[in-house]
């Protein structure tokens, strides 16, 4: 690693978890590319890119952007998914829009994409990461079969990826990230103060996944968590990071699953 200030891609950064995981490596001293379909506010020290992940000639402007401005990449989160409100409703799949289908395009295939271009790049630096954000409803029934899939597949594309990166230095690590205290949530509870705290308890901040993914970065066994999917408040435990108040995030292995563990097994 050099003195230079690291530098990531932090895809999906308009609002909500991209936002904030772009927020606080900006704050930890990372450039931070961070991509939105309508951003307009950049974290600080960051630089925002209106990008549509639904246009692959775009994506690949953005890479080249960065190669020319910057000459390097570090990191790059794949965060972006088309998430729709009318997921989170008890119905069955078939009686939500078939839209929610969108999350297996901007969500799972633009994580490919975005890794597709942004290889070569980590491949020239001395260290490189891609980190998925994604949840346990990679193994549990969480929101329907199409969240559940684009979950599922981000943590096999970074177990996949993980092969295809093998003595390169560039490391590939999915994370589960918790309940998250987006401010679209905090509003939710604007005026009940109390139960906002009490909900916290369990919950997590979309920044503390940034310092996660900073220290993940960082850590010189880095390379021996390739591949895997990680549960992020158990990341927290094994780096001792703390989350907004010093509080810890729990982790809800046991009530929602843990994830799976990939094959050894390489069939070219």
């Amino acid at each position: 690693m050099t003195d230079r200030a690291p530098v990531a891609v932090v895809t999906g950064a308009s609002r909500g978890a991209g936002h904030g995981i772009a927020a606080a490596l900006a704050g930890r001293g990372w450039l931070v590319y961070g991509t939105g379909r309508s951003i307009t506010e950049a974290p600080p020290g960051g630089v925002a890119v209106q990008v549509d992940h639904h246009d692959d000639a775009a994506v690949g402007r953005l890479f080249e952007r960065v190669r020319r401005e910057s000459g390097r990449l570090d990191l790059l989160v794949n965060n972006a998914a088309v998430i729709s409100d009318d997921l989170v409703g008890k119905e069955p799949f078939w009686e939500k829009p078939r839209e929610l289908a969108d999350v297996l395009d901007v969500g799972l295939r633009s994580s490919y994409v975005a890794a597709w271009y942004a290889a070569p790049l980590l491949l020239a630096s001395d260290r490189g990461l891609i980190v998925f954000t994604s949840s346990p409803g990679s193994v549990c029934y969480m929101h329907g079969p199409a969240y559940g899939a684009q979950k599922a597949g981000v943590d096999k594309m970074a177990a996949d990826m993980a092969v295809d990166f093998r003595g390169t230095g560039v490391a590939t690590v999915s994370i589960w990230m918790g309940i998250l205290l987006t401010d679209k949530l905090r509003a939710a509870f604007e005026g009940h103060p109390d139960a906002l705290a009490g909900f916290a308890a369990q919950a997590e901040t979309p920044e503390f996944t940034g310092h996660l993914i900073d220290a993940l970065y960082r850590d010189p066994e880095l390379g021996e968590m390739s591949g895997h999917t990680v549960i992020g408040a158990e990341l927290g435990q094994r780096y001792g990071l703390a989350d907004e108040g010093g509080r810890t995030p729990p982790s809800h292995r046991e009530m929602l699953g843990e994830p799976r563990t990939p094959s050894s097994v390489v069939v070219r």
